[in-house]
């Protein structure tokens, strides 16, 4: 899919347009092999950069066409994946190229998050033909993204918290442990972030104004602040979920004794049912009230092991 933006030097209002033209952004996301050769045909420029950012594998980096000043930027980005029926957050990298100057592209393997943010809400507050300034735009996006999903993050680890506290099943385990997971990935999509961010604060890729460096420090702030959330919360799951484990654990144990005790009780009466019932003489067995004198012992001893079960703490 592409979609091209432009900024009108005179109203200076963002809207989508048809064709491609200098200053304009152009937003790929899955484009075919046709769309590549398209783009890459209207802007001058060989299609590596564009497959670089449709590798799921790639990480966050920045590379520069030395024979045309094209820069590429790779940044990891945050997003939720559904996996057998459990949403899994993890990062995905988006590709921004900035050709001669002259053009804004970004390519994505699917929709975007941070792209979605602009096109939705905030096309009001870029103009295509600034590209650095656009640039630290996405990188402030993205960084303030990884917040976001930080704290939803945390808002199901709580949930799943206080669920496991009277739980013997191993489902809210399992979620924890994808939080974990999940928090890895961010751990290491922000430092990575992070080098880029810092190596674009020393201008050797693109040129820096003040307020763009004001900016960019920002977009670093915001991200370091990701970095130890995602840090605090990494070892906040590590922590609960072995206290936890065995908590569950202790559960399982309590109910197994439980069930233990309740075997114990009922194995009174029936011992002495069987004794009564052999094919012998035994006590009472001509008595008039035998079977009466017979459960009234059995209750009797039922209670007394009951009552010596509950002091033991075994019927807790």
């Amino acid at each position: 899919m592409i979609r091209i933006y432009h900024t009108d030097l005179h109203t200076n209002e963002t809207v989508l347009v048809e064709e491609i033209k200098k200053g304009c952004w152009i937003n790929l996301v899955n484009p075919s092999q046709h769309e590549i050769n398209f783009v890459c045909e209207k802007v001058g420029m060989q299609s590596s950069f564009i497959h670089y950012a449709l590798d799921y594998e790639e990480k966050a980096r920045i590379d520069v066409e030395d024979d045309d000043g094209t820069i590429l930027y790779i940044i990891d980005t945050p997003t939720i994946e559904k996996r057998e029926d459990v949403d899994m957050y993890t990062t995905v990298p988006l590709g921004i190229i900035i050709v001669r100057d002259e053009f804004f592209i970004t390519v994505a393997l699917r929709s975007n998050k941070v792209i979605k943010e602009f096109e939705k809400q905030g096309l009001k507050s870029i103009q295509t033909y600034k590209k650095s300034k656009f640039l630290l735009q996405i990188l402030y996006t993205n960084s303030a993204m990884f917040l976001k999903y930080l704290k939803e993050i945390n808002k199901e680890a709580e949930v799943t918290e206080h669920t496991l506290k009277n739980s013997t099943r191993n489902e809210e385990l399992l979620k924890m442990m994808n939080l974990e997971k999940s928090l890895v990935y961010f751990q290491t999509s922000l430092k990575s972030n992070e080098v880029v961010m810092e190596r674009t604060m020393r201008g050797k890729f693109i040129k820096l104004y003040e307020e763009d460096e004001d900016l960019l420090d920002d977009a670093i702030i915001e991200n370091k602040q990701a970095i130890e959330m995602a840090k605090i919360y990494n070892d906040i799951l590590n922590s609960t979920t072995d206290t936890y484990a065995s908590i569950i654990s202790n559960n399982l144990n309590d109910v197994m004794k439980f069930l233990t005790s309740i075997t114990v009780i009922l194995a009174v009466p029936t011992m002495i049912s069987s004794f009564w019932g052999m094919n012998v003489i035994l006590p009472l067995a001509h008595n008039v009230f035998g079977f009466l004198v017979m459960v009234l012992i059995s209750i009797l001893l039922t209670v007394a092991v009951t009552c010596w079960l509950k002091k033991k703490n075994f019927l807790n």
